[in-house]
């Protein structure tokens, strides 16, 4: 019996060699919000992905809210990712980059000189975040943009994006979901505006749609992707009755623009009214993400609606996921104390020194490395 996660894909002008994502996630390994050869070794072990979507990487000096995550904002960081891209096309893998802008889930000693925390409006997130000087602080208030400065965040983005394809990227994901700056417009407790940004469902969807078609100029609608998670009140954003509405739009407004899929965050927990109605307006490649760790679990939603799987956490500590999947291996588990942060080895602890399901080296990090 064949299994479709392992078949060859098409994902706009790309054939990827599977079904299988290796979803965005964190890991705080940028220096200097430039990325780096230590990055460029863990995506490398991981190429055997159908696609890699990179960790979350802001367009802007002003999006840069946690310690350590990578910019694509000047030609030192392109240059870096250029780096990255071709190490991972050299081992025969496809790889987009996550846009992600933090907007008012930041803190100031996370921030380079000069940056400043932007949101919808000056609405504090509640909770608390990483300083590499402090450790846990709490967000503060972010400074609300005016009505011209959301056109030049917009502009931010579609700059990015070319940036993206200067590196090599195969295409560009915009990070909408999980309480960062897009999705931080879509809901009216974090968006309190009341000029065309804010309000009604169209002008609180006008800010990622104005994104999405900017970028998608710039590089192509079958080279834009997006991520949403529609319900989730991560980085807290709080329920609101026009959940289903908002989105529903939204996936209409995609359609027409044609990008090229969407990544569903969580999709067992989203808002069912909402993810209904994208999955029905929206009829585009769909991604489907969401604590998944076993073969039959993707095989059963890749038969329904799901074009592709993506995983997450499963991918920290198994970088030849798609061989142990196919072989039917167990699966290693992460350490979590190294999500983020170096282990007492450093940088590389649980991060780059994971090995094979055989027990050997995934590979060996040096600054001489080379594809």
């Amino acid at each position: 019996m064949s299994q479709k996660a392992f078949e060859p894909a098409h994902l706009g002008p790309l054939t990827l060699t599977n079904h299988l994502v290796m979803a965005p996630m964190t890991r705080s390994r940028a220096l200097g919000n430039v990325p780096n050869e230590l990055m460029a070794e863990y995506y490398r072990q991981r190429a055997t992905a159908g696609l890699i979507i990179t960790e979350g990487t802001s367009p802007s000096a002003d999006g840069l809210g946690y310690a350590r995550i990578p910019g694509l904002f000047n030609q030192e960081q392109t240059t870096n990712w250029q780096r990255i891209t071709e190490t991972v096309h050299h081992h025969g893998g496809h790889i987009f980059i996550q846009l992600m802008h933090s907007g008012r889930i930041f803190h100031p000693l996370n921030l380079p000189a000069g940056a400043e925390g932007v949101g919808p409006s000056a609405v504090a997130a509640a909770g608390q975040m990483w300083t590499d000087q402090q450790q846990m602080q709490d967000h503060p208030a972010p400074r609300a943009l005016t009505t011209e400065e959301v056109a030049a965040v917009v502009k931010e983005f579609a700059h990015s994006a070319r940036l993206a394809m200067d590196a090599g990227f195969d295409g560009v994901e915009i990070h909408a979901a999980n309480g960062y700056l897009p999705e931080q417009f879509l809901n009216p407790h974090s968006n309190q505006r009341t000029d065309e940004y804010g309000g009604s469902v169209e002008n609180r969807t006008r800010f990622l749609l104005d994104v999405t078609r900017a970028v998608a100029a710039e590089i192509g609608a079958d080279r834009t992707g997006i991520r949403l998670s529609p319900g989730s009140t991560f980085n807290d954003m709080a329920a609101y009755p026009e959940v289903a509405e908002t989105y529903a739009h939204l996936a209409q407004e995609l359609q027409k623009t044609g990008v090229v899929y969407i990544h569903l965050v969580g999709t067992a927990s989203l808002h069912a009214e909402a993810r209904t109605a994208l999955e029905t307006a929206y009829t585009g490649p769909i991604i489907y993400n969401g604590g998944y760790l076993d073969l039959a679990r993707a095989e059963a939603d890749l038969a329904g609606r799901a074009d592709f799987i993506s995983f997450g956490t499963a991918y920290i500590a198994n970088p030849d996921l798609v061989e142990r999947l196919k072989a039917g291996q167990p699966l290693a588990d992460a350490d979590e104390a190294t999500y983020y942060a170096p282990g007492p080895g450093g940088f590389t602890d649980g991060y780059t020194d994971y090995p094979t399901a055989d027990g050997q080296p995934a590979g060996t990090f040096s600054p001489s490395y080379e594809a």
